[in-house]
């Protein structure tokens, strides 16, 4: 018994010259994720966040049987929070921003 085959193999497609192989595309090894203007806006935000810490630094008392009032003041109890509050929205937004090719 002779066994043939019964399917035939089609002839293979001619391979691409070596230069269009190349020409896949390549990721840019050397460069950074983050543009100068991210990291600029990634600064800014720090300094905000920094700011807004280091406005409610204070107000305590040495005598732990006196009140200081000054704990609740307005700088503590508003303008620090928004201030640390925009640096991290203002770290997301540098994050999120795409860099300039």
């Amino acid at each position: 018994m002779d066994k043939k085959p019964t399917q035939t193999k089609a002839p293979s497609a001619a391979k691409p010259a070596r230069s269009e192989e190349q020409t896949v595309k390549t990721t840019n090894v050397g460069e950074f994720a983050f543009g100068k203007e991210n990291y600029r806006l990634m600064l800014i935000g720090l300094a905000f966040i920094v700011a807004g810490f280091l406005l409610m630094v204070g107000g305590g008392s040495t005598d732990p049987n006196t009140f200081n009032p000054e704990i609740f003041s307005h700088r503590r109890i508003t303008l620090a929070p928004i201030l640390i509050l925009a640096g991290y929205v203002i770290e997301i937004f540098a994050i999120m921003k795409k860099p300039k090719d």
